[in-house]
């Protein structure tokens, strides 16, 4: 389990996180945080994957102190964050780019390799293909396909939609439905009905906060997000 409790980000002396705490656990299926461009939903998961510092608060990862913890030591206990930007080695092929998503750890390879294949089969065809060369919808998959060969407990999508056709993010949901079968999803998605659809547990977040918290579709029959989002 992840836990933030009460914690305050800021950048360059501007606070951007105020007073923030929520939990992330096991075998939750999907959890969602939504809100508007520039509500800190990026900047919450750069905490809570060790890539950027709190001023206040404190972040534990299943019970221990994460500020005592390099970010690659955050993967190895369990939380993968697949970053909006992707991040892909565009010179390396399709199957090395899954290979360094396990550099963690070298045992059961072929079989994670085999599983992504599985879950995005497009990525099988351009196993031997540079990462540069694929479309935007399947960079997207390379990215989360990366990141699972980790074996994460947790696994962090940033916007995992952007830039997509409205069939490659339809699409797209439905594999991190599959996912969550497996393994948790922390979800921050601008696609807020779709993410709130999928989601067990939601956040909303304004200006830094957390103004609610409810089931997915608990949140989808507010009326205060239908105005806002909807």
């Amino acid at each position: 389990m992840i836990e933030a409790t009460e914690i305050d980000v800021s950048y360059d002396g501007i606070q951007v996180i105020w007073d923030l705490s929520l939990s992330v656990p096991e075998d939750e299926g999907v959890i969602a945080i939504v809100g508007p461009n520039g509500a800190g939903k990026s900047t919450l998961l750069r905490v809570l994957s060790g890539l950027h510092p709190i001023d206040d608060g404190r972040v534990t990862l299943w019970g221990e102190d994460a500020s005592t913890l390099e970010p690659s030591e955050i993967v190895e206990k369990g939380f993968v964050h697949v970053s909006e930007e992707r991040n892909l080695f565009d010179e390396m092929t399709v199957r090395e780019n899954l290979e360094m998503g396990a550099y963690t750890r070298r045992e059961g390879l072929e079989g994670n390799v085999r599983e992504v294949f599985e879950l995005f089969p497009v990525l099988e065809r351009r196993a031997s293909q540079r990462a540069g060369s694929l479309s935007g919808g399947e960079q997207q998959m390379l990215a989360i396909g990366r990141g699972l060969m980790a074996e994460p407990k947790i696994l962090a999508l940033d916007e995992p939609s952007e830039g997509l056709a409205p069939q490659i993010t339809a699409r797209m949901f439905e594999k991190i439905e599959e996912i969550s079968e497996e393994v948790t999803v922390l979800l921050v998605e601008q696609h807020v009905h779709r993410a709130l659809s999928l989601a067990g547990r939601a956040y909303l977040l304004e200006n830094g906060e957390i103004v609610t918290q409810d089931t997915g579709p608990g949140l989808l029959e507010s009326e205060y997000v239908e105005e806002a989002y909807l």
